[in-house]
């Protein structure tokens, strides 16, 4: 949990402290309708790139799953013979807030240029010739993406609230478990948005349709058809895909975590799903290290966990990885995997597929 967020749990503890955040949060919620008025208006442009955009996004701060739709769309995409390129803002990134870092195959960055979500990306869909461009002016780095490398189709990563970049769909993810960030708005809830928000969308993903109830999902779909009558509402989960040592670079079985006692580190908005999915494959989490969202890792932090671990393998996932100290093989000794994850569609795959087809229509190469 990240310090801001043991402050306001501490603040919810109190009712002075819920009314402080209560104000806060009518606030925010004023801003964001005052600023989506404009953009309606037409007082703050939208700009557009010469591309047909789809947004990946949610309405709730935290951990939803968006990188692994984000390489659904662009994997369905590519396969259909499309020229696609993946935007980003690339949150935390070491580089001129101006400067647009571009990830392309066989031209090596430092993750740190990016930010580790993109990098990720990016060494996920390596060879497919899906070029992702980082700078929060998500319309300039549309617009090289567009000039400089033929894209015909852009994914903006988690752009939902990003309304200055005109998008022709936006597809719009939300956790069964966590559906609506409790009802309310920052920072009282974790919506970014209200409810209402959600009639934007012409998808919504729900994601870990699996960890929930039946008859949880159904009530799910009834708050989200009131919401948005007319909207295709998708049912994935996030699913383990494949097992990397990153000592020697090789995939694994996942049926290697079969029974054996692990340690699972993680600095990800939803580290009970990654543990689960541990759990899940027959892994027994001995000791679980959890770390904020985007957290840099510290040599400090290593040893600690080289200390206390029993000679335990360590299971991280690929955004964590990458976060890692450039000496991590020094600090960590033994075995140290990466889980790999991908988005599995449960119900509604061809209507994913129409989406996508209807609005760059079906084309092979």
């Amino acid at each position: 949990m990240t310090s801001w967020n043991k402050r306001r749990e501490k603040l919810k503890s109190s009712a002075g402290g819920r009314v402080l955040l209560g104000a806060a949060s009518l606030a925010y919620g004023a801003g964001v309708l005052a600023r989506r008025g404009l953009y309606e208006a037409g007082i703050l442009p939208r700009r557009k790139v010469g591309a047909k955009v789809i947004c990946i996004g949610n309405l709730t701060a935290g951990g939803t799953g968006k990188t692994p739709a984000v390489l659904l769309a662009a994997e369905t995409l590519r396969k259909r013979g499309h020229d696609v390129a993946i935007l980003s803002r690339g949150y935390g990134r070491e580089a001129p807030s101006k400067e647009v870092t571009v990830l392309l195959d066989g031209k090596p960055v430092d993750w740190r240029r990016c930010g580790d979500e993109p990098w990720m990306i990016h060494q996920s869909l390596a060879g497919q010739g899906v070029p992702v461009l980082v700078c929060p002016d998500r319309a300039k780095a549309g617009a090289l993406a567009v000039s400089a490398h033929g894209a015909e189709v852009l994914i903006l990563d988690d752009g939902f609230q990003h309304l200055g970049l005109h998008r022709d769909l936006d597809v719009v993810l939300v956790n069964a478990r966590d559906p609506f960030g409790g009802g309310r708005l920052l920072p009282l809830g974790d919506l970014r948005e209200p409810l209402s928000a959600i009639r934007r969308a012409g998808v919504v993903v729900v994601t870990h349709a699996d960890r929930v109830t039946t008859a949880e999902l159904s009530a799910l779909r009834k708050q989200l058809e009131a919401l948005h009558p007319k909207v295709l509402i998708v049912e994935s989960a996030h699913q383990a895909d494949h097992l990397l040592d990153v000592r020697t670079e090789k995939k694994l079985p996942l049926s290697t975590l079969d029974g054996k006692a692990v340690v699972a580190l993680s600095g990800i908005g939803d580290p009970l799903s990654f543990e689960t999915q541990l759990e899940g494959l027959g892994a027994k989490v001995a000791q679980s290290w959890r770390y904020p969202d985007h957290h840099p890792y510290a040599a400090r932090e290593l040893k600690s966990i080289e200390d206390l671990r029993g000679g335990l393998p360590v299971v991280t996932t690929h955004k964590d990885f990458v976060r890692l100290p450039a000496d991590w093989r020094e600090r960590l000794g033994g075995e140290v995997y990466v889980l790999g994850i991908k988005l599995e569609l449960l119900k509604g795959r061809n209507g994913w597929i129409d989406a996508l087809e209807s609005l760059v229509g079906a084309r092979r190469k």
